[in-house]
């Protein structure tokens, strides 16, 4: 299932994690929040950025 989470720090601080993407779909879908909540300070990519959906195919036909 695809998510985006909004985590929002007691100090005021968010953060947007995407789950369930793969590849460069996570900041297509993640683009308005990212927007609305003003500017990026950081990033970190998970290893489903790095894949292709070809790949993760894959993964799921050898389960």
């Amino acid at each position: 299932m695809k998510t985006i989470e909004i985590i929002i720090a007691p100090n005021g601080q968010s953060r947007v994690e995407t789950k369930g993407f793969i590849g460069n779909e996570c900041r297509q879908a993640s683009r308005f929040v990212e927007q609305a909540l003003g500017q990026q300070t950081d990033e970190q990519l998970k290893t489903e950025f790095h894949q292709s959906a070809t790949s993760q195919q894959h993964l799921k036909e050898g389960q």
